[in-house]
């Protein structure tokens, strides 16, 4: 095998395990003995709001796109987003971001941009799409001003104006 393959073999290997490596808290920290795995539920998963602290109540949008927030989101993007994922529906190492603001409600998309790995673990959505892209998404530690800003540039993307 040439050197190429093996490093680039070395590099890929490495990729996945850095960003879908599942942070867990120690053996007995959270009540379970050690050795064992608590089950994740679903059963109190709702799939319009996602687990965070995001809801209607706490996050509303102007029908018109906030052009200020939408660039600064733009910015934040290309620093922790578009070396995963594209603007178009292609998926890159993550889905394309096309249209993702006309499936997911506001709410669903900021608890998902700030908090990853619970949603991952809850949503069966997400768990199919884990399937496809075999890598979950790293918590970015994006403060919610960004995260909102994210999501002002979504809607850019999806057309609104």
């Amino acid at each position: 095998m040439s050197k190429f393959k093996i490093l680039t073999a070395l590099i890929a290997l490495s990729f996945f395990y850095a960003c879908g490596n599942k942070q867990t808290s120690a053996p007995g920290t959270s009540g379970e003995a050690p050795g064992t795995k608590t089950e994740t539920s679903t059963t109190d998963y709702d799939p319009k709001r996602g687990v965070g602290k995001f809801n209607e109540s706490n996050l509303t949008l102007d029908a018109a796109l906030n052009v200020p927030m939408a660039e600064a989101g733009e910015k934040a993007s290309g620093v922790k987003c578009t070396s995963c994922h594209k603007l178009t529906e292609e998926r890159l190492v993550g889905p394309g971001w096309k249209g993702v603001t006309q499936r997911r409600t506001p709410s669903w998309i900021m608890n998902f941009i700030t908090n990853p790995e619970p949603m991952i673990d809850k949503d069966p959505e997400l768990q199919a799409q884990l399937e496809l892209c075999l890598v979950r998404m790293p918590n970015q530690s994006l403060t919610e001003e960004d995260a909102r800003n994210i999501l002002e540039f979504m809607r850019k993307n999806d057309g609104v104006k």
